[in-house]
Order: structure tokens, then sequence, then C-alpha cells
């Protein structure tokens, strides 16, 4: 605060010795810290009270002391370098994807009910053995063929650690969402449909992209809702956006259709596929291969018939329960693009998001062990 009175030349004080202490005030400005400087200055300037000066700047000394003090107090992650905080841990994050979830305060009186089960493999006449998993046989082919053309080798090799795009993930039917509520209920319309990219399947493929870029395996991300506004001709307009993909980056091997599925009796009871990993709840996936049964060209069935007995393999390795049996269809699913095609379903509408992204990890985990065995030599 600046003094009332205006200061005067003490008596018998030269003009001159004003200009001096000036000289000499500018040179401390140059030579030493801030902080010193203004103490000088305030010395100098005698008419002007230093002790003014000196509590300021104490002021000043105070206040840097409580900011560097708070500084200090905050965690230790809070000071991670700005480059760090950017790098998301892609493996472990996948919380960042979660919602919150409807509380039962919030259950309305004609909410829908949930089972939840987990699926074991199969057995029986239509389920076909593969070591500890097992094939689901919905196509006119043989047990004997599909025993055969499960055994045969990977039609791929993957490029590790490559900038060209080796896998793509993409949703033919995009809108499909999970149940948002946490307890074992849903409200009609829940766990059907969404536009809403953050709990629909694309944040399950955001989970699977970021995992298996993690792992060196590089892989793009589509989210174009392909069954919105109309479900009618998704697979249409999914085969268009695969093309484009294709075209531009012919080094993809591997087309990932990511679905969720859904299992609902005939009481209106929603099924709700789960286990536990690692005392994690895990949304069950399913594998499913197309084939050329109903008269589509398809002549890389078989492979994929061998890609996804091996990607069982390695679900089995994560957790005996996690992967339900494959399932082989006579529609094609898009499945001739590339050589390593496959429609994956993670969970049911019956199963919480945070569930699917759980079991979205998982699959990733199996699925960048896979194609890294199948590395480019």
């Amino acid at each position: 605060m600046r003094s009332r009175e205006p200061w005067r030349l003490p008596a018998g004080q030269s003009r001159a010795v004003p200009f001096l202490q000036a000289a000499v005030l500018f040179a401390a400005l140059c030579i030493f810290a801030r902080s010193a400087a203004l103490v000088l200055a305030a010395f100098l300037a005698a008419p002007v009270p230093a002790a003014q000066t000196l509590l300021h700047l104490g002021q000043q000394a105070v206040e840097s002391r409580a900011a560097a003090a708070s500084a200090e107090s905050v965690p230790e992650a809070a000071s991670v370098p700005p480059e760090q905080e950017t790098a998301a841990p892609v493996q472990t994050g996948v919380e960042r994807y979660f919602v919150a979830l409807q509380p039962d305060e919030a259950r309305p009186a004609d909410a829908g009910t949930v089972t939840e089960q987990q699926f074991g493999q199969g057995s029986g006449e239509k389920y076909i053995p593969c070591g500890a998993g097992s094939i689901k046989n919905n196509t006119r082919q043989t047990a004997a063929d599909i025993a055969a053309e499960a055994a045969q080798p990977l039609p791929f090799a993957i490029e590790k650690d490559s900038a060209a795009p080796q896998v793509l993930i993409m949703h033919t039917h995009a809108t499909e969402d999970y149940r948002l509520s946490a307890g074992l209920w849903f409200t009609p319309g829940d766990g059907a449909r969404s536009t809403d990219r953050s709990i629909n399947m694309c944040a399950v493929g955001r989970v699977m992209a970021d995992t298996l870029n993690a792992a060196g395996i590089c892989t793009l991300h589509d989210e174009t809702l392909n069954d919105y506004p109309s479900y009618t001709g998704s697979y249409a307009n999914s085969r268009a956006v695969v093309q484009q993909y294709l075209a531009q980056y012919p080094s993809i091997k591997v087309v990932l259709d990511v679905h969720r599925d859904a299992i609902i009796d005939s009481k209106g009871v929603s099924y709700a596929k789960r286990t536990k990993v690692s005392g994690e709840s895990v949304a069950q996936v399913m594998l499913v291969v197309g084939t050329n049964d109903m008269g589509l060209s398809h002549p890389k069935w078989k492979d994929h018939l061998a890609l996804a007995v091996q990607m069982q393999k390695k679900m089995l390795a994560i957790d005996k329960s996690f992967p339900r049996p494959i399932d082989l269809r006579s529609p094609r699913f898009n499945g001739h693009a590339t050589p390593g095609s496959m429609l994956v379903e993670v969970g049911t509408s019956g199963n919480t998001l945070q569930e699917a992204l759980a079991g979205a990890r998982c699959f990733a985990r199996a699925a960048g062990e896979l194609y890294t065995a199948c590395v480019k030599k």
C-alpha cells in the first residue's frame, strides 16, 4: 500500500543522490533476483517505508511456501509428466469406459427379470469336441469334415509392431447394448439398442482395439452405426465399410465383427452369460463362424473355423469357463472378406456393460497371443 503523504528529499540531500540510487537499483535488478532487488530498493528509497516492502515480500514468500507445501501433499500420480498423463494404461484401464449403473431404487414396476447363467461346453448330437472346447454344428456339414478342417494350420501371418494396420474391428449391429441396472432386472427397452457409442458395441470395440494395439498389433476400430436408422440392410452396410478399409489398408488380415447375443425366454426373462476370471465378473464370449451353406461364395470358411478353434484354445487358457462353444452357422456373415474374419459375440443383452467390457479385454488378450503366434517370419 502506498503512503498517503508524498515523499520529499531530506534536508541537505543533493538531487544527484536519487539519480545514483536509481542507477544502483537498476544494476541490482539486472544482477540479483527479483526479491533481493526489491529489498535493496526498499532501503535505498529512504523516505519510502522499507518495512512495507519487506512485509509484501514476506507475504509472497509465505504464499509461495504454502503453494509448494500444497503441491507436495498432492498424490504422486498428479505430478506425472504430461507425456505420461496422455499415455492411458490401455491394458488395465477398461474402467475408464464404465458407466454408472442404476440402483435398485430406480427399478420400475414393470421391470423385467435377469437370470445369470454360465454356459459350459456342449455335448450331444450337435456338438463336436475340440480338446477342452467344442463346436456347435448348425450346418449341413458332417462332424467328420468339421473336425478335420478344425485341425488345419492358420491361413495368415501378422506383422507385429508394424505401422501398417493388421486388424479391423467393426460392428454390423453397432447399436446393440447391455443392461444398465446394477441389480438383476432391466427396464423395458434397456439392453436392446442405443445410438450412444459409450454404452453400445462401440465401447466394447474400443477396449478390444486398445488391448490389441498395446500388444503391438496395429488395430483400427470403425464405429459406423451400420444398423441405424434401419436394421434391414445392416450386413450390406457393414460389407461396404469393410471393403473401403481393405481398399485403403490392404495390409489388414483380420476383421472382427463384434456383437452381443440376446437370450430371452417365453416369459420375458433375460439371461446373462457370465463367469468369473481372476475374481472379476466377466461376460462369456462366443465365436461365430459362417459357411457357404446358403449358396453364397465363401471359400475361406474352413480357414476361419481353424482360426476359431485356435482362438478358443487361447480363451480356455485364460479360464476354462470363459468361452462358449463355437457356433458354426449357415450364413457367411461377410466372413469372405479376409482370411482372418470372425464374428465375436460378447455376452448378452442381460449382461452389464462392465461385464461386457471385461469380457472384451479377456478376448483381446487371447487374440493378441494367438496373432503374435502368427507373426510373419
